[in-house]
């Protein structure tokens, strides 16, 4: 829906009448949309159903028979049987919205969908107060702008939205870095709504990770510890809050199934440094003294990965075997769009068992890169499920858009799932005393990794 009202807003720009169409259930997405673009005039026609649900003849008799008669109908009757009405102006950013006790302000926000169905931390002024004395920035700077509903990214809204999900004032400054991660365009918060219902995964690395007390070891990606639970709530009420993605009814977030938000992610530095490894945050082309926050999208997980052996290569075969299945056939999203980043949070005990044995972070790339295959049926199939009908992997290997590693006449060649192995996070943490790692997969260009170095406050 994005990209047709995108479309939409381009052609009334020039003049010419335009009507959307799009998939049953996305009419308020896109109406979101159409107020971002300046053209909330832009009439919506809805196709009765699900396209990629129905057989050739359905799909053909819905469109003569429903769409398109709606098509000719919204042109006739022209913009204004379509205008929606403007939605209630918004306080300004110090009103106190609500006074009374924790359950009147609760209700308040709730009924307001300000909230994401939780209890909160009412954003008193002095609360706020407390989190802006964290920071030498001035309360009103914008850093940025986020859509579906084009509002403004402040260093006070990040304060309001760190109280509610009850982070401690002192996690300002990541909080400001998250929000900078957020509002880059490299990012595309705006497809944060998207259907496979990616979700933002937050990633810690350096001194700030003890100094403010984030979980890096045991259950380190379990809700618990209020540093990487606080922090991880806060990314999605920032983008119920000042994006605008919602679930019904008003439908902004279309995340089919979708989950729920991920608690940070610490990266352990006295395992990294044990081994000699680079950190995260070097990886990403930071210095080591440096904290830095780095958010990616996530849209799925693997199963726990355990690995054991005599080898290193044991474990880079059961790291192998782990991250295909979870990847599987939607790596094609990273040939079709030219970008994919997972991430492999490594345990200490598999880091250390592969370093005994000589394996580095650029050994294990080089391996997964050789390893994780997937046959070039499945990807066909998946592309087209998923709605990218034009994709043909033949046609991109004669394109130069894939290398020679995916060209062949057999369909069911075996092709790699990354094409850039060096594109692959990997963070150490987890239980010390296991042999577990875990696989998180990234979301082609929605969601890139995007890193910040996390300012010291005054």
């Amino acid at each position: 829906m994005p990209a047709v009202m995108r479309a939409a807003a381009t052609a009334e720009r020039a003049g010419v009448p335009a009507v959307a169409i799009g998939g049953a259930g996305f009419e308020g997405m896109g109406r979101a949309i159409g107020r971002s673009l300046g053209v909330p005039h832009v009439p919506i026609v809805s196709y009765p159903g699900v396209i990629l649900a129905d057989d050739t003849p359905t799909f053909r008799t819905k469109m003569r028979d429903q769409v398109a008669p709606a098509v000719v109908d919204a042109l006739v009757a022209g913009s204004a049987a379509t205008t929606d009405a403007l939605p209630d102006a918004e306080p300004s950013p110090t009103d106190v919205v609500v006074s009374g006790d924790l359950d009147a302000v609760t209700e308040h926000f709730e009924a307001r969908g300000w909230t994401d169905g939780l209890p909160i931390v009412p954003p008193t002024p002095e609360r706020v107060a407390a989190f802006l004395a964290r920071t030498r920035r001035d309360p009103d700077e914008v850093l940025g702008v986020l859509a579906p509903d084009q509002r403004q990214a402040t260093v006070r809204s990040v304060a309001v939205n760190g109280v509610v999900a009850g982070c401690r004032p002192e996690y300002m400054p990541v909080l400001l870095a998250v929000v900078e991660c957020l509002a880059d365009p490299v990012f595309r918060v705006q497809d944060a709504g998207s259907t496979p219902g990616w979700e933002p995964l937050v990633v810690l690395s350096g001194p700030v990770v003890g100094t403010l007390d984030f979980n890096s070891g045991t259950g380190a990606l379990r809700a618990g510890r209020r540093a990487n639970t606080a922090v991880g709530r806060f990314v999605r009420l920032y983008l119920r809050n000042v994006a605008g993605l919602r679930i019904p009814p008003e439908h902004t977030d279309q995340g089919a199934i979708a989950g729920t938000f991920h608690v940070a992610l610490a990266e352990n530095d006295d395992a990294v440094a044990g081994l000699g490894w680079p950190s995260f945050r070097e990886d990403r082309g930071f210095d080591a003294a440096d904290s830095v926050v780095t958010v990616q999208s996530v849209v799925t997980v693997s199963a726990p990965i355990y690995s054991g052996g005599e080898t290193a290569r044991d474990h880079l075969d059961a790291l192998t075997r782990g991250m295909a299945d979870a990847i599987g056939p939607w790596a094609y999203t990273g040939l079709e769009f030219g970008a994919f980043h997972p991430l492999l949070v490594v345990g200490p005990a598999v880091a250390a068992a592969l370093a005994r044995g000589g394996v580095d972070k650029d050994a294990i790339r080089a391996h997964l890169g050789e390893h994780l295959l997937v046959a070039a049926s499945a990807l066909q199939t998946c592309a087209w499920n998923v709605g990218s009908t034009s994709f043909d992997l033949d046609a991109k290997v004669a394109a130069g858009e894939v290398d020679d590693r995916y060209a062949g006449t057999d369909p069911d060649r075996l092709v790699p799932m990354l094409q850039r192995p060096d594109d692959l996070g990997i963070v150490l943490a987890g239980n010390e005393s296991r042999n577990q790692s875990r696989g998180f997969v990234q979301n082609h260009v929605q969601g890139v990794p995007v890193s910040r170095r996390i300012e010291e406050g005054p």
